[in-house]
């Protein structure tokens, strides 16, 4: 089944918005038929294999390629040296990417960090190619240049200022030093997150194709196809309908590949050298460093409380790291801003650079690192004022948003505390640490709020009423593995009451109607309200259609009494009077109807505050003579407005949560001081959960109905499920053990010590 052409051939009993639908690329990727980028194989195909430096900070003095060239089948080596020269490289002028990274694109012999891209070696073979690439020599000039501070650096003397986080870099409200001074309890406490890497499944990957017009094909693991086709149109100085960009399948991002990097342009440029096809799929380590990571922090949170336990003011200062060439921010203070009614606050953001690769947006960026040292710092408080944890929330209670003063569009969080705590037991805790014992393990519960804000960007869709009474859908989309296509076609099936193997989706391909990428738990709030309204609208031709048709059983009936159901336009209080889509059309010139919608925020923003709210709790077991952690237990509840397919959604906060325990117990890139490469660029040594390491997990939704978020009712679910189950995973370990674990990833070690 070609991503271009989806057509689900599934019988459906139901079609009903919510409903567990069975994802309609399921049977391709569990038969293996599905293809993704690196299974293009077009004729006369080469392999490319990346040199990668081995100093973080230095010039290129002489790359050796003779042993390379020895190699039988290689064909060719692509440096500074003979790199060719992108025609858009024009640095007077003004990017219409502008948010996509700086790239190494071989036009000098500067390195900037360890494991950056230096050379690319071509051959017949992939086997030929990474042993050419492993017999390249070269020698580094370090004297030269002076080294910045190395990465996971904690202070500094003179970080900057961030250029832009969410509007706003620092936000004031209130007098926040006579917040402190008035309170009855002061609390103050410094949070550490580490760098931790993006390791989707599959790696990065690209098939770059110059067809004989000129043109340029790329099969690319990318997260968005869309502005993938500007960025690499605008660096080859070429018109964008001239970039063709397809992704049939994509085995996970995580926000990785949402940016288009350096070697998505070195593939086409590669492919341009040698005039022939040009396959490049990183390798595992090649990913740490040059594809993006999340920044390190160091986060300091101040609260003040009075008597009663309500706040008066509260303080989030943020240091991230950036690269010495590009900048990007990890915006951790923004979910304080919001969460919690505060009068008085002061939310600061800053960076320092060092010699690494560029940090980039990785799942919940901001939210999972700046929620762990929020809801932890929550907690904290909480015990200084004597209140059990959830009653401390609910006490500081946010009816709106106090740093828009705006209301919410919707906020149903009381209720995810309320179910969540009855369905997790909390009210069976014990309220003291180091209570709760299960023999030689001791137990405790902890809990943490979860919050995602809505984004919406600007997409389009096609959708088409066929003669027959089926529906095509057109839109430039890609599914990152979350099930985009399978709710695309159940909400087109919805508003035009079809089952949805009644719809063909055409997506995963820049020819289509342009679409917003797959980041910030957006596609559906974007994409999904397009094919939302390009199917009303069609819906709504349909049965202007029959009201004018004199041979129509709903001729002259108003139009807000005509309903689709099962194929059928049929009048809402009479279901018997109606006629099918393909009489109606057949009857009127058998022409299909059709209608093509940009859907993009309009004033809403400016009105009300949109975010997803939730609530996470977790069970812990520490046994306390060898420090191991066991997770015997996590459940969240969230309201994230209309949930399209409880399947794919139960899927997506399932999956945040082990992410979340993943980033509480185990991620973290180890660098060497030294040479600053990181020491653990593998899935041996970067540790991340198994299933042995999942034990009990549950989520559950509260649906609601919100009109005013988006015309799809959706808020986004993709990255709601990590941000609250990182605290509440520190919040249990401390309720078991007495003992604050502020920095993460907490270990064996840390728990011993």
């Amino acid at each position: 089944m070609a991503i271009n052409d989806h057509q689900s051939s599934y019988p459906m009993a139901k079609k009903l918005i919510g409903d567990p639908i069975d994802r309609i690329d399921g049977k391709q990727k569990i038969t293996g038929s599905a293809r993704y980028s690196a299974d293009i194989k077009p004729p006369r195909l080469v392999h490319g294999v990346l040199v990668m430096s081995t100093v973080a900070n230095g010039r290129i003095q002489k790359i050796d390629i003779s042993a390379t060239m020895n190699v039988p089948g290689v064909v060719a080596v692509m440096s500074h040296e003979n790199a060719p020269k992108p025609g858009g490289l024009d640095k007077n002028k003004p990017s219409e990417t502008a948010t996509d990274r700086v790239m190494h694109l071989f036009q000098d012999n500067l390195v900037h960090y360890n494991n950056q891209p230096i050379a690319m070696v071509l051959a017949e073979t992939l086997e030929a190619a990474t042993e050419g690439a492993e017999r390249v020599q070269v020698t580094y000039n370090t004297d030269a240049v002076k080294p910045l501070l190395p990465a996971n650096q904690n202070k500094a003397e003179r970080p900057e200022r961030l250029p832009r986080v969410d509007d706003q870099v620092d936000t004031k409200r209130g007098d926040y030093k006579a917040g402190m001074a008035a309170a009855a309890t002061r609390f103050e406490q410094t949070y550490l997150t580490p760098t931790q890497v993006h390791n989707a499944l599959e790696p990065h990957a690209l098939v770059a194709v110059w067809e004989p017009d000129g043109k340029l094909t790329l099969y690319n693991a990318t997260q968005g196809i869309s502005g993938c086709q500007k960025r690499i149109a605008e660096l080859f100085g070429m018109p964008k309908a001239d970039v063709r960009v397809v992704t049939q399948y994509l085995g996970g991002g995580f926000g990785s590949k949402g940016t288009t990097w350096s070697h998505v342009m070195l593939a086409p440029m590669a492919a341009k050298l040698v005039s022939r096809p040009v396959k490049l799929v990183l390798k595992r380590e090649q990913m740490f460093g040059m594809v993006g990571s999340r920044s390190a922090t160091v986060q300091q949170l101040t609260f003040g409380a009075d008597k009663e336990g309500k706040l008066t003011a509260s303080g989030h200062f943020s240091i991230t790291q950036t690269s010495d060439f590009d900048e990007f921010a990890e915006p951790s203070g923004t979910i304080t801003r919001m969460l919690y009614a505060c009068p008085n606050q002061e939310t600061t953001h800053r960076f320092i650079r060092a010699n690494i690769g560029t940090p980039s947006p990785m799942r919940a960026p901001g939210e999972a690192p700046g929620v762990f040292a929020l809801e932890c710092a929550i907690d904290e408080m909480a015990e200084q004022v004597k209140m059990d944890p959830l009653e401390f929330r609910l006490k500081n209670y946010a009816e709106v948003d106090p740093n828009k003063n705006l209301p919410f569009s919707s906020k149903s969080l009381r209720a995810c505390y309320q179910q969540g705590a009855e369905r997790f037991g909390w009210s069976k805790r014990s309220p003291q640490p180091r209570s709760m014992r299960d023999g030689n393990y001791l137990v405790g519960m902890g809990m943490g709020t979860t919050t995602y804000p809505m984004n919406r960007g600007e997409s389009n869709a096609l959708v088409r009423l066929m003669p027959d009474g089926r529906v095509q859908v057109e839109t430039g989309t890609q599914d990152i593995g979350t099930g985009t296509f399978t709710i695309v076609n159940q909400i087109a099936a919805e508003v035009l009451g079809l089952t949805p193997d009644k719809v063909t989706l055409s997506a995963g391909d820049s020819r289509y109607p342009e679409a917003v990428g797959s980041g910030g738990s957006r596609s559906t709030s974007s994409t999904g309200s397009a094919v939302t309204q390009a199917a009303k609208e069609v819906l709504n031709k349909a049965r202007e259609m029959a009201f004018k048709d004199k041979k129509s059983p709903l001729y002259n009936v108003a139009e807000a009494e005509i309903v689709a159901e099962n194929g059928r336009l049929q009048l809402r209080t009479d279901p018997k009077k109606g006629e099918t889509f393909a009489s109606l059309l057949k009857r009127n010139g058998s022409k299909p109807i059709e209608a093509k919608v940009q859907s993009k925020q309009g004033d809403e923003k400016e009105k009300y505050s949109f975010f997803a709210f939730g609530s996470v709790f977790a069970e812990v077991r520490v046994d306390e003579a060898l420090g191991e952690i066991q997770v015997t237990r996590l459940l969240g509840t969230y309201a994230a407005g209309k949930i399209i397919n409880l399947k794919t959604a139960t899927s997506q906060v399932l999956g945040g949560m082990v992410w979340g325990l993943s980033m509480a117990l185990h991620e973290e890139a180890k660098f060497d001081p030294r040479t600053n490469r990181i020491m653990n660029p593998n899935l041996a040594e970067y540790h991340v959960p198994v299933n042995a390491d999942i034990r009990s997990i549950e989520g559950y939704f509260i649906e609601e109905d919100d009109d005013v978020v988006n015309p799809a009712g959706v808020k986004g679910i993709g990255e709601i499920g990590i941000v609250g189950t990182v605290s509440a995973i520190a919040n249990a370990i401390y309720h078991a053990t007495g003992k604050r674990h502020r920095a993460i990833p907490i270990t064996v070690d840390n728990v011993l010590v």
